[in-house]
């Protein structure tokens, strides 16, 4: 099996925090480039987060850069993303991926997504 499954997402406030959680089966996250992407609705799907295994490089998006934290537990074969300082904006479903490279074409495994609504 080679699967990836989110979870974290939910309700929230604006001004609060959430970390996403990436768990993965039959496959070593550590080996792969892993990243997060987003999707809301009437928007093209963007990466948000991304690190590269080929040189440990972290990539963010313009939007989330300063307030999210892409990050990789090997342990635990999971990724997480630290999402900070929320706005509605944040607002999409959120997916995780693992694959050869940070672009979307680049990933060869993706998680079903969880969604983070951020609302007063």
């Amino acid at each position: 099996q080679l699967q990836l499954v989110e979870s974290g997402g939910g309700l929230v406030q604006p001004g609060s925090s959430l970390r996403l959680s990436c768990a993965a089966s039959g496959f070593n996250l550590g080996y792969v480039t892993t990243g997060w992407f987003r999707q809301a609705p009437g928007k093209e799907r963007e990466g948000v987060a991304c690190i590269r295994i080929t040189d440990a490089s972290t990539y963010y998006t313009s939007s989330v850069r300063g307030r999210f934290t892409i990050s990789r537990d090997n342990a635990k074969n999971t990724s997480y993303l630290q999402m900070n300082s929320l706005t509605p904006e944040d607002t999409a479903v959120y997916y995780c991926a693992a694959g050869r490279g940070c672009l979307q074409d680049g990933m060869d495994y993706w998680g079903k997504g969880t969604l983070v609504t951020v609302s007063s």
